[in-house]
């Protein structure tokens, strides 16, 4: 096993002073076991769901509760959860999984208002963010307050009332969840709808599979990343304390290249908002 190892991660004469792990064939190996992994795992999450699926657990009321503390917390005036707008935004999310979009505007032509519109709330200002591919609502929360746009939705004045939606479903080809936020204010002031709670109810969405499909994916590409930088780095200080002479190299090269690949991973895992 020693002898196996060495041969696999230090260069020798074995393996033509070469780690083992950077040989062309061991590089191929590498990249088929990466697409048998990805098929496995999505047929995994088809068949097996509780087994892997992507864990959420995000309610409306969290939502509300943690939009109207930023309104506070700048002198803003809460907001109260409205049934029609409810509505809109579960139409939209619909529509959405429904056309296979990830856009304010559907493919069909429909703007948000129209949504909004046919739930019957007759606004004289309304807005809309949209999320999707979080985990909790303290993260989609904080992704809208740190973009500018949707931080000026979310402590606008011109909004009294929001509506939320939470939906599980397939997006451009993977399992994810769409958060929409309807935002609005009625031309003439309503008494508060008594089936407040039960909407928010409704909006809930809690899935814990004993795997997170998105993380476990994650953390197997890290790791196979982190092990090639590892093993360019243990090539490169080797070679260059032997001073062996040979026609490959570039590690340093390999290694920023990695490290770019490991900051856009880190990116593109995480949460999307428009």
């Amino acid at each position: 096993m020693k002898e196996f190892l060495l041969h696999l991660f230090i260069p020798r004469e074995s393996n033509n002073h070469r780690s083992k792990v950077l040989h062309h064939s061991n590089l191929l190996l590498t990249i088929v076991f990466l697409f048998l992994a990805g098929f496995f795992i999505q047929s995994l999450k088809v068949s097996f769901p509780s087994v892997l699926g992507v864990k959420v657990d995000i309610s409306a009321e969290e939502l509300l509760l943690l939009t109207n503390k930023q309104r506070q917390g700048n002198s803003v005036v809460p907001l109260a959860l409205n049934e029609k707008l409810t509505e809109a935004a579960v139409k939209k999310a619909d529509d959405m999984f429904g056309y296979d979009y990830w856009a304010h505007n559907s493919p069909t032509g429909k703007t948000p208002w129209v949504f909004i519109k046919s739930s019957g709330y007759k606004y004289v200002y309304a807005g809309e963010n949209l999320a999707r591919g979080f985990s909790s609502a303290q993260d989609v929360v904080k992704a809208w307050m740190e973009s500018p746009d949707h931080r000026s939705n979310m402590l606008s004045s011109n909004y009294s009332d929001v509506g939320f939606a939470i939906k599980m479903g397939r997006l451009n080809g993977e399992e994810t969840v769409l958060i929409v936020e309807m935002l609005g204010n009625l031309s003439t002031p309503i008494v508060e709808s008594s089936r407040i709670q039960e909407v928010a109810t409704a909006s809930d969405v809690k899935n814990e599979p004993l795997i997170d499909a998105p993380s476990f994916s994650l953390n197997i590409g890290i790791i196979i990343i982190f092990i090639f930088i590892f093993v360019l780095l243990l090539d490169m200080i080797i070679v260059e304390k032997k001073k062996i002479a040979r026609f490959v190299g570039h590690n340093a090269d390999h290694i920023l290249y990695l490290l770019l690949i490991l900051s856009l991973v880190g990116i593109l895992s995480k949460g999307v908002i428009i």
